[in-house]
């Protein structure tokens, strides 16, 4: 998992220097267990100086950005009393002056920095500060996706079974409500990869249901049938898909279609038996 969010931060540095121009951009993620960013992104740098440096809270620009969780920026980072100087010789070693850091947010707790600099001093401007904000930004909602879908697959994950009893069923319905808030969260997903791979961990939770047979379902007809096997009307149905009450039973009647099924109930039955819903 932090693989994969070292890979959202360093997208989001090459993004941060094109959208501003910033010939260097830099940033990391938060260790676990710690008030501090431990830098493993590097990109315009010209020497390793700033390569796994540890950046304590309060301490420096970015440990100002950690303990405010909101943006901060100097004009010249060796001479500025907005911050500590605890790292003045690595920065000063890759010959940065101006630089910005904008926090991470996630779930109210910051899970990492970027930087973006220039080796001149000058103010960077509210537009470059915004588009470092924006950049921030997309990064959080990947991360927040990301941690929904751990949240979810784990609420899901069923133990041993205990056999035809109510803790059994209970099991069954979570796993139910949880392949179905996925498929429900997967069109918000602008990451074409990302959204691959929460749409093949639905699978894994219709597994060991029945090969699917019968007539081939449309992605988006899952999603229906899911909501509606959660007990979802078709308001809230469209509602957690982010389309029209229309659609929704559109996509519902033609399900019923390749089914066979007549009604909303015999339509989810079928599904189930047909291997497209756990």
């Amino acid at each position: 998992m932090r693989e994969a969010d070292a890979v959202e931060i360093r997208g989001a540095l090459a993004r941060l220097r094109r959208a501003t121009g910033l010939p260097v951009a830099f940033g990391g993620l938060v260790e676990p267990g710690r008030r501090r960013v431990r830098i493993s992104e590097l990109s315009g740098t010209a020497t390793p100086a700033l390569s796994s440096l540890a950046v304590t809270s309060g301490n420096g620009l970015g440990g100002r950005a950690v303990a405010l969780a909101r943006p901060c920026a100097v004009t010249d980072y060796s001479v500025s009393r907005q911050i500590s100087h605890e790292y003045d010789a690595p920065v000063a070693a890759e010959g940065l002056r101006a630089v910005l850091a904008v926090p991470v947010v996630v779930r109210r707790r910051v899970r990492g920095v970027l930087y973006g600099a220039l080796r001149s001093a000058q103010p960077l401007g509210d537009r470059t500060l915004g588009l470092a904000v924006q950049a921030a930004r997309d990064v959080e909602q990947t991360l927040v996706v990301r941690e929904e879908v751990g949240e979810l697959l784990a609420a899901a994950r069923p133990g041993p079974d205990p056999g035809p009893d109510p803790a059994s069923r209970a099991v069954r319905e979570q796993v139910r409500e949880a392949h179905a808030a996925l498929r429900a969260l997967a069109p918000r997903i602008a990451d074409p990869a990302l959204r691959t791979e929460l749409l093949e961990a639905c699978a894994l939770l219709t597994a060991g249901a029945a090969p699917a047979t019968g007539g081939r379902l449309a992605p988006r007809e899952v999603d229906v049938l899911a909501c509606v096997a959660g007990g979802a009307t078709n308001a809230v149905a469209a509602e957690q898909l982010g389309v029209t009450a229309e659609t929704v039973k559109g996509y519902l009647r033609s399900a019923m279609r390749k089914l066979g099924a007549h009604t909303r109930g015999q339509a989810v039955v079928a599904a189930r038996r047909a291997g497209w819903l756990p």
